[in-house]
């Protein structure tokens, strides 16, 4: 016997303005699920207050309490959020580990064509509209030519699995051209086949400066403090349960902390036997985590709970990476995005940059978004080149910091 399937995920709007909305999911488990959740969660602009995790390996009972916009469609995300989950029908069960063992296909890949008039902010109302319509940016170029106009090729595909209907497309159309006005010229969308993809796939030159000195794998002994996460404590303790390792973590709240924690333990396929998460004073969160090896058993061995300690206080203090170089005689803008194992990100990054530039009033003059690996990790890296016009209006150090701060929902 299975669960109906409008009992898999449970959303409780909140009855008061302020008041946080319950989203409780009660399906099979699976390592990982916890971070697919709050991935999704994290794309809907939500932000996690409070959280608990029950599994016995085999079924989870998960509850969030959430925040955040009122625009929220709660419907579309309690559809998301089934789609992440496990099949939860005994009948099914056989049909969903035959998927486990043979994988989905990528999704198709789209390429958007875009020529417009260039303005101020142009490049992010672009992206909130792909970010509403659940077009997940996977790669872009953006390019600015001398006579004021910009061409933006963006690789995408479709969460909804449409983009290949004339009415998907029409519709994105439909949206672009609200936004956009008059200043758009023309509008693409075609699929794009595997050796187009492989091409667009293929890294541009990342020079080593910024391998080992703007984006190294290791907490650097001096960091600007406005540009990390502060008083990250890890502790791993194995006194308090016969069977599981106890990790407490104690840390500066930031856009996303859940998502950045279950994607590195994901990452390490440890198994979260209970948690629970909570914020406190409105800026410190406080996580407390049974975990097991998949082997079922706790971590006993030193070094693997110091790798595993040191990994999670390095994905907390800079959970992403931002720096400003120079190319040439430009300024460019350079954001690194850890990607899971499972080659998914955090979401939104895009969006952030582009809306923090926005909020600065500083021009994109090109955008590219590669992944590189850089040790033994790969990295979505988001590269800006910034426009400087008669010179940059904005310090650098400006620009450095606003966009940190609206990566960690620190903007306010």
């Amino acid at each position: 016997m299975g669960i109906l399937h409008d009992d898999v995920v449970i959303i409780k709007e909140a009855e008061k303005e302020g008041n946080p909305t319950i989203i409780t999911v009660n399906c099979p488990d699976k390592t990982g699920l916890g971070c697919d959740l709050c991935r999704i969660i994290l794309f809907f602009g939500l932000s996690i207050v409070r959280g608990d995790v029950s599994t016995d390996g085999i079924w989870c009972y998960v509850v969030f309490w959430v925040v955040g916009k009122s625009t929220t469609r709660w419907g579309l995300l309690k559809k998301r959020l089934v789609e992440a989950c496990p099949s939860c029908s005994s009948a099914s069960w056989i049909s969903y580990y035959r998927a486990e063992l043979q994988p989905p296909g990528p999704p198709d890949v789209f390429l958007l064509k875009l020529s417009c008039l260039d303005r101020r902010g142009l490049l992010h109302d672009v992206t909130a509209v792909l970010c509403e319509l659940e077009l997940i940016i996977k790669k872009v170029k953006v390019s600015t030519t001398p006579d004021g106009s910009v061409m933006d090729l963006f690789f995408i595909t479709d969460t909804r699995e449409l983009l290949h209907t004339n009415k998907r497309k029409e519709d994105t159309y439909y949206h672009l051209k609200a936004v956009m006005g008059n200043s758009l010229i023309s509008c693409e969308i075609e699929m794009v086949g595997p050796e187009i993809t492989a091409c667009s796939a293929e890294s541009s030159f990342l020079p080593t400066t910024i391998t080992e000195n703007i984006l190294p794998l290791k907490i650097p002994d001096e960091l600007p403090s406005s540009l990390t996460s502060t008083s990250v404590s890890v502790i791993m303790d194995n006194s308090l349960s016969p069977g599981h390792t106890l990790v407490q973590i104690l840390c500066q709240d930031h856009k996303g902390l859940l998502y950045d924690i279950m994607r590195t333990l994901k990452d390490y396929n440890i198994q979260i036997s209970y948690g629970r998460f909570s914020i406190k004073h409105g800026r410190t969160g406080e996580i407390d985590l049974f975990i097991v090896q998949t082997d079922g058993k706790k971590i006993v061995d030193l070094s693997k709970q110091k790798a595993l300690s040191a990994r999670l206080e390095m994905e907390l203090v800079r959970p992403l990476r931002v720096a400003i170089a120079s190319r040439g005689p430009d300024t460019e803008l350079l954001v690194a995005n850890p990607v899971e194992l499972s080659g998914k990100g955090r979401p939104l990054v895009f969006h952030d940059i582009t809306l923090a530039l926005k909020m600065l009033n500083t021009c994109i003059f090109s955008a590219e978004i590669r992944r590189h690996m850089i040790g033994d990790k790969e990295f979505e890296v988001y590269r800006v080149l910034l426009d400087e016009g008669e010179g940059l209006a904005v310090p650098r150090s400006k620009i450095e910091e606003q966009v940190w701060k609206m990566l960690m929902g620190w903007e306010q």
